[in-house]
């Protein structure tokens, strides 16, 4: 069967020529023939399944590193991430339909009931972990708070701890907007850091942590991340990650550069792109979350993330039962994967009042 020209192809995928040229310089779709000497794409016509899914997994706003993911999958699978990254997206629409419906509440001063009270139900603790005589892990929880920090090696020990503490106030704070409350509980946990770093000696390494906190007002959960600590959620069955890792090796995996699978086992995987130092103009990533009774969210360092495979967490955080118990299953599947990092856990279950 002759090889169809990129034009052809492109017609028959749906996609444009200029979308196949950049999945053939990602590795996505290579063509299935190139020309020595004008470089023209010639593709065959067994690869329009692949192009055409492609194609669909676009129209739905997947990112490319994930639709690499998906199209390596059989169809079973492929069809469980697919729901997996809508269930995603709903719960992201979900929130900021809520969102607009509360600010047009505001602007008008229309004020509507909402819904049944709920609370939390918290558990926390970190564990140093296998042959570690240190921990620069720091875990939280309390009535309104919940946080976690994954200091570096050294001086970020005190780092992840005056950061946490510099959030603590917000317990006991009358607070109105919860997401600019926690933005600027965060700058001032970046100015202790800062002032940590004052104190370490030159050759001592440098006073950085990252940091994931969540705030409760009694509907909601305003979230503030920085760096690869990281929070699940597991609502109606489902787990997903409401945070994005800020890593070198998240950045070349979001750009296409590295795929999933490569991502776990590579060497620079813990290097941070983003983290609190202690420098100007350090700004996490804000969201709010709506809560529903049932659900449950995981706060934790890579020191379990980056060990216990999602599946592992999933089942634990749905069977092992309330949240101290949880907790400690989770840190016995770390030390199970040989727990070779500090690790830092909060379970916490949003329950009806």
């Amino acid at each position: 069967m002759p090889l169809l020209t990129i034009g052809a192809f492109a017609a028959a995928a749906r996609l444009s020529a200029k979308a196949l040229r950049l999945y053939d310089e990602l590795g996505l779709l290579p063509p299935a023939a190139v020309d020595g000497d004008t470089g023209y794409r010639y593709y065959d016509q067994a690869q329009l399944d692949r192009a055409r899914l492609i194609a669909r997994l676009r129209g739905i706003g997947m990112p490319l590193a994930r639709i690499r993911a998906v199209c390596d999958l059989g169809p079973a699978a492929a069809a469980d991430e697919v729901a997996a990254y809508w269930a995603h997206v709903a719960a992201d629409t979900a929130v900021r339909q809520r969102l607009a419906t509360r600010l047009v509440e505001d602007l008008s001063g229309r004020v509507t009931m909402h819904d049944t009270a709920l609370g939390i139900r918290p558990a926390a603790r970190t564990d140093a972990g296998h042959g570690r005589d240190t921990n620069e892990d720091v875990a939280y929880a309390g009535t309104r708070l919940l946080a976690v920090a994954d200091g570096t090696r050294g001086p970020g020990g005190r780092a992840s701890t005056a950061a946490v503490e510099a959030l603590t106030a917000l317990e006991t704070a009358t607070v109105d907007d919860p997401l600019g409350a926690l933005a600027d509980a965060v700058a001032r946990a970046n100015r202790a850091v800062d002032h940590v770093g004052a104190d370490v000696p030159a050759g001592d390494g440098e006073a950085a942590t990252t940091l994931t906190a969540m705030l409760w007002n009694g509907s909601h959960l305003a979230l503030a991340h920085i760096g690869d600590t990281r929070v699940y959620l597991l609502r109606d069955g489902r787990l997903s990650q409401l945070t994005h890792d800020h890593t070198w090796v998240q950045s070349q995996v979001d750009e296409g550069r590295l795929g999933p699978q490569e991502a776990l086992t590579h060497p620079q995987r813990a290097l941070l792109a983003r983290a609190l130092t202690g420098a100007a103009g350090t700004e996490p990533d804000l969201s709010l979350h709506r809560a529903l009774d049932g659900d449950r969210y995981l706060l934790c360092s890579d020191g379990l993330s980056g060990v216990v495979p999602p599946a592992a967490l999933h089942t634990t955080l749905r069977d092992a039962g309330e949240p101290a118990r949880t907790v400690d299953a989770l840190i016995a599947l770390a030390y199970d994967n040989g727990a070779p990092d500090n690790i830092a856990c909060v379970v916490a279950d949003v329950v009806a009042d």
